[in-house]
């Protein structure tokens, strides 16, 4: 018998919502993680210790995936510890308090295109450069969480963040046809009102709450949900998806 393939996974931002339920749904499927986070190295380690706590493999990584500098020594770092990256998922993301363009500052909207675009260049970057077959690599799979708000562009509260995961879809569409025949494959997820702190640091804790009515399916979502689709984009399962949006937004 052929020994199992190592699964090695980076998941950005993955001390909380849906990056953390990531982080735990994949250990379980056998990967060995790396969570990320910038700040909240607390919550990070309590995601570490559910994973340890199911026999899993993890490796928290303190980075900010918005400057170059840092997403090499995140790569670095798992190289060492694990080995090749063969999975990546592009979740960290920021969302600013409701407003309209009107009244946004040129910082903001930096921040925001900053942290939500530039990190998935870069890490994507570096999982190329290391899953690529023309690089030496066995391949992989490339996950991007962009939102359904690329889709209805969130006027009136934050377009900002609307037109940062529309930059993700784009890449999500140009890069898997440019990495294809090397062996990669790069899909998106797109969630909706899913129950995750994001909406608190938006200065909105209730906003999943207030809206789920208006949906279809007249519920918010959970980040397990999100997970889920994630790892089957990962997986084998999806061997000849590529370029490819799964919607998770109650039928919105």
């Amino acid at each position: 018998m052929k020994p199992e393939k190592k699964r090695i996974a980076i998941i950005t931002g993955s001390s909380r919502g849906i990056g953390a339920a990531t982080a735990i749904e994949a250990a379980k499927l056998g990967y060995e993680v790396c969570i990320n986070f910038i700040e909240n190295e607390s919550a990070a380690l309590k995601v570490a210790d559910r994973i340890r706590n199911q026999n899993g493999k993890c490796i928290t990584v303190q980075a900010d995936v918005s400057k170059e500098t840092e997403v090499i020594r995140l790569f670095e770092e798992v190289d060492k510890k694990f080995g090749t990256v063969t999975a990546l998922v592009n979740n960290v993301g920021v969302l600013a308090e409701k407003n309209r363009l009107s009244e946004m500052t040129g910082d903001r909207i930096n921040h925001i295109l900053t942290v939500n675009v530039l990190s998935c260049f870069l890490c994507s970057r570096e999982a190329v450069r290391r899953m690529g077959l023309s690089f030496g690599g066995n391949g992989g799979s490339i996950v991007n969480v962009s939102s359904a708000a690329s889709r209805l562009g969130a006027a009136g509260e934050y377009i900002d963040y609307a037109a940062s995961k529309g930059a993700m879809d784009t890449l999500t569409i140009g890069l898997s046809k440019e990495v294809a025949s090397d062996g990669i494959r790069v899909n998106s997820v797109r969630p909706g009102y899913i129950f995750t702190d994001i909406h608190t640091n938006s200065g909105d804790p209730d906003r999943v709450e207030k809206l789920a009515k208006s949906l279809p399916m007249q519920r918010g979502g959970d980040p397990k949900e999100v997970a889920d689709a994630i790892l089957w984009l990962l997986s084998e399962e999806a061997s000849y998806v590529t370029g490819s949006f799964i919607d998770l937004a109650g039928g919105r």
